[in-house]
């Protein structure tokens, strides 16, 4: 009588299923490397080209497609953040690349601002921890618009009164109040204290707010 086994190992991948898979970071890498062929081949035509500043662009701008492609491919909140991390720092490096750090820095405000707000769709589950991660998203979203608008004010873009961020000031403490006063319709045991201890920096920060705008500085 013979006996037959079961097959354990594990089936060797054909060269069309190795080729296809590596495809995607294939063209992720093609993708950041034309990039940085593109800012360069820029920089050289405006005659204000540093070198050196290759050495961040190109490592930064493949950091950025493998995060990227990793998110595609099911990385999740890891990949997108190893996406947006090498999309900031390359974005330092084309600043450095040109010397437009000084013109450009707001945009350090409002790029980290954006990747902490496109964060909303990996909101936890739990009501506390939902609150507290869109108490974060919409402070971020307003940390954007306060970059733009450095930004603006970087190229005379508009004329702002003084003492404008106060109103930024407003802003945020309005969020962390608002949602504060919302863990109150959820059936929680410690959603008063919760919601007690999220109103009173957002009332401070308020509070202080109008006292700048209003040019109270004592």
């Amino acid at each position: 009588m013979t006996t037959t086994y079961p097959q354990t190992s594990t089936p060797t991948p054909t060269p069309g299923q190795a080729t296809g898979r590596a495809a995607p970071w294939l063209a992720g890498s093609g993708i950041a490397l034309l990039a940085c062929a593109l800012v360069s081949g820029l920089a050289q035509a405006a005659h204000d080209f540093r070198w050196w500043s290759l050495f961040v662009v190109i490592p930064t701008s493949l950091i950025s497609a493998a995060g990227f492609v990793a998110l595609r491919r099911g990385g999740g909140i890891l990949g997108y953040a190893v996406g947006n991390l090498g999309l900031i720092a390359f974005a330092v490096g084309v600043m450095l690349m040109f010397g437009d750090v000084p013109r450009f820095w707001p945009l350090l405000i409002s790029l980290p601002a954006a990747a902490i707000a496109g964060s909303y769709w990996w909101r936890p589950q739990d009501p506390l921890g939902r609150s507290f991660h869109r108490t974060l998203v919409m402070l971020a979203t307003i940390a954007v618009v306060l970059g733009l608008a450095f930004q603006g004010l970087r190229f005379d873009l508009f004329h702002l009164e003084p003492r404008w961020w106060a109103w930024y000031m407003v802003a945020a403490g309005l969020v962390v109040v608002g949602n504060g006063a919302e863990l109150l319709r959820h059936r929680m045991v410690y959603r008063v204290s919760a919601a007690a201890l999220a109103a009173g920096p957002g009332i401070v920060t308020i509070l202080l707010g109008i006292r700048f705008l209003r040019g109270w500085w004592f």
